[in-house]
């Protein structure tokens, strides 16, 4: 189960008054960014990332497995999210996948694994006997608001930042190479798809990009756009109960894509 710790009245109250006049409790702008940090390592496939507040923690590993029936020739990408009382003290890690974990599980495949960022063509070994499965798990260690735009930075950094054991395959045998005797291979990655989120409060009218966790808690409505460097949409989810109209949509739009710019330069300078 998942019981966060609501803010009280009065702070709501202070948010939206400060929205108003156009200031964050924070002291960021509207639409500014909370300071992204990227760090690989020390092992392959291993990337934390720290968003102001939030750290994520993501892990990439593979492994030989059977393919699905239907796709003989495509390898397997899984992913898991990982909510604990390390993140937050609301937080309870026992039991089942609380809603907000597979929420976010479900929002990572839907902006990687749907949009095709990972070559699945390529995990394959031996066509209908032998494919790699990669599996994404993605660890959350403080909490401190937009999650889902931290998780999809650390997931793609990861998968890029992996190397899987090189294969050689002999008619119907398949050779696995220790990593020590061979240099491992990265994996191919079609494009780099980023979260950007954004959250909306009142009526529609005042909006922030990359909410805190305050405001979060505050706000009415979310609104996430995944884009990659190509200024490709691969994804729009919105949640919450405010109509946005076209003229809103256009605008984050165009800031998200600013702002998957400066993201994509972070992820390259940490790789």
């Amino acid at each position: 189960m998942v019981a966060e710790i609501e803010p009280s009245n009065i702070e709501k109250s202070f948010l939206l008054e400060s929205l108003q006049k156009g200031i964050r409790v924070d002291g960021r702008g509207i639409y500014d960014y909370r300071t992204l940090k990227i760090i690989c390592g020390p092992e392959v496939g291993l990337v934390e990332v720290q968003l102001g507040q939030t750290r994520v923690l993501a892990r990439v590993s593979c492994e030989v497995t059977r393919p699905f029936p239907d796709r003989p020739t495509e390898g397997i990408v899984q992913f898991n999210a990982e909510l604990s009382s390390l993140c937050a003290p609301g937080f309870d890690s026992t039991g089942k996948p609380s809603a907000q974990e597979v929420a976010i599980t479900r929002m990572l495949e839907r902006v990687i694994r749907q949009s095709r960022a990972v070559d699945t063509e390529a995990l394959c070994i031996l066509a209908g006997e032998k494919v790699w499965t990669v599996r994404i798990d993605v660890h959350f260690l403080d909490h401190g608001g937009n999650l889902v735009d931290a998780a999809s930075i650390a997931a793609i950094a990861a998968l890029r930042h992996f190397r899987r054991p090189d294969v050689t395959v002999d008619g119907e045998e398949a050779i696995i190479h220790d990593v020590r005797e061979r240099n491992p291979v990265p994996l191919s990655i079609h494009h780099t798809p980023i979260c950007v989120s954004f959250g909306f409060f009142g009526d529609g009218g005042m909006v922030v990009l990359d909410p805190n966790l305050l405001e979060e808690q505050t706000q009415a409505s979310s609104f996430t756009i995944t884009l990659n460097s190509h200024q490709e949409i691969c994804a729009m989810n919105k949640a919450g109960g405010i109509p946005l109209d076209s003229k809103q949509i256009h605008r984050c739009i165009q800031i998200a894509l600013a702002k998957v710019d400066e993201i994509n330069e972070k992820i390259k300078e940490a790789l």
